[in-house]
């Protein structure tokens, strides 16, 4: 792989040409990829996402958008990091392409805040949910089209697509959408950021959680969007042996993630009182026992030595509490960084061949400590009995919009029409496409096809399209609404 064709400036569309004179104040084409984001609907839709505390009115914790914002400045710093470091494992490449170092950590800003683009209503549960929807109705006989069950109409990867819905394939699928109408008002990037989120260039058929390389621990695209990924990747040169691996600054956007929901996902459960500072020191306390590796424990050790030190005994509350942890979560954030910066630029050659096969953490001097924080999370926060009402809550809406959009979407603009009562769309149906935005229908006719499983495939994205583009507000009021709540 090489950055020239790494930081690719094609986009999808050809944007509409600019006058002239506006080249005496010139505005790169990533900066224009930045502000068509921050601009963009969906973007803006963030503000009322979920990212851990479902359906939560508290003004203080993260949501999607927030989230997304933080990802982006890490994303941004560690950019910045690996390309201008000190060290000796700087690339001399970087040392002499002023272009390619002041481009990556802005490709890194913008694949930050669209890295959660996908996701859809009260966070990862909401995946959860549309996936386990998929499978139930898949094994109950009455699930069928035109008097065939849909398991089998479907193919193999298609089926397995709806089972395993992901956030991050819906991603990709939102993004190619402005291929599909370039008189539309879409987000419209360049190839060399569309690739930066493709965190798992694998398909539904060959994903494997288990699996030593990281890349296929999830599905990163659905069929309809095999096209749009082998054109991704003709474009950026991220094909190896005929296998699609992870542009590299995946990687770097992939540990800003980690670590924002690993530190700042616990500062707030903090906050909202499920665990406390002493909790959390026992926690790490015993997490620390169960390390062997001494080079390993030695970081990890240190790290919550530091916090230990900062909870001064002699004067305490819950509110210096907390904001001695605050100030702990900065410099852990800030180790983490370092951690996965050091692993980047080490561990260089094997990323640009595309045989890396782990995260930035791994190895590093902080390679425990941050798989103790995530566990903090589960340790602490998951299996709250507040969190767990209000993800059960969040269940009932998903699965009701499924069930009634769903099966809506059954017959609606069906290949081979037929006269036969059963398989023309009822009134109340009609109404129920009515109500989805008409962009999406509009994406279902020009993706449609002349093959007919296909065709129900499309349409069954369709109203996971539509679903996933919901707030959790307006999922939850709609819900409400169609049910005469």
């Amino acid at each position: 792989m090489n950055w020239n064709k790494l930081l690719s400036l094609e986009t999808q569309v050809e944007r509409e040409k600019e006058p002239e004179t506006f080249e005496k104040y010139p505005i790169s084409d990533l900066e224009k990829d930045y502000k068509s984001i921050i601009s963009s609907a969906a973007f803006r839709r963030l503000q009322d996402k979920t990212q851990v505390f479902p359906l939560d009115k508290s003004d203080f914790v993260r949501t999607r958008l927030t989230h997304s914002i933080e990802v982006s400045t890490i994303a941004r710093q560690l950019g910045i990091m690996i390309t201008r470091n000190t060290t000796p494992y700087l690339q001399e490449f970087f040392k002499n392409n002023s272009d390619v170092t002041d481009e990556i950590p802005v490709v890194l800003s913008c694949a930050g805040l669209l890295h959660d683009i996908g996701n859809p209503p009260f966070g990862h549960f909401g995946e959860v949910v549309i996936g386990e929807w998929f499978k139930k109705e898949f094994r109950n006989d009455a699930f069928k089209y035109k008097g065939k069950p849909v398991a089998e109409v479907l193919q193999k990867q298609m089926r397995l697509d709806l089972e395993n819905f992901e956030g991050n394939a819906q991603a990709l699928r939102f993004l190619s959408k402005v291929m599909n109408r370039q008189e539309g008002y879409e987000v419209n990037l360049t190839y060399g950021v569309v690739n930066t989120l493709i965190k798992y260039p694998t398909s539904s058929l060959e994903y494997n959680s288990e699996d030593e390389d990281i890349k296929k621990h999830k599905l990163g695209y659905f069929y309809s969007e095999k096209s749009t990924i082998d054109l991704i990747s003709s474009v950026t040169g991220t094909v190896k042996d005929k296998e699609y691996v992870r542009h590299p600054l995946v990687y770097l956007m992939e540990a800003a993630d980690d670590i924002a929901y690993s530190t700042a996902d616990l500062e707030d459960a903090v906050k909202k009182g499920l665990l406390t500072t002493e909790q959390f020191i026992e926690y790490f306390d015993r997490e620390l026992m169960e390390i062997t590796n001494p080079f390993h424990k030695k970081y990890s050790q240190e790290l919550i030595d530091d916090l230990k030190k900062r909870i001064d005994d002699s004067a305490r509350s819950v509110e210096k509490d907390l904001i001695a942890f605050q100030k702990w979560m900065e410099r852990v954030r800030m180790w983490f960084m370092y951690a996965a910066s050091y692993r980047f630029s080490k561990s260089y050659d094997d990323i640009m061949e595309g045989v890396f096969k782990s995260d930035l953490f791994y190895d590093t001097n902080h390679q425990e400590s941050i798989r103790i924080l995530k566990g903090a999370m589960s340790e602490f926060v998951y299996d709250n009995k507040s969190i767990l009402k209000l993800e059960l809550s969040a269940k009932k809406i998903i699965n009701s919009l499924l069930n009634d959009f769903v099966y809506a979407a059954l017959y609606w603009h069906a290949d081979g029409k037929t006269d036969e009562e059963d398989y023309i769309i009822s009134k109340a149906d009609k109404k129920l496409i009515n109500i989805i935005s008409s962009n999406y229908k509009e994406d279902y006719l020009c993706a449609k096809t002349e093959d007919e499983s296909e065709n129900l495939y499309l349409r069954f994205l369709m109203v996971t399209d539509y679903i996933s583009g919901m707030t959790d507000s307006y999922a939850k009021n709609l819900y409400q609404e169609l049910n005469g709540i």
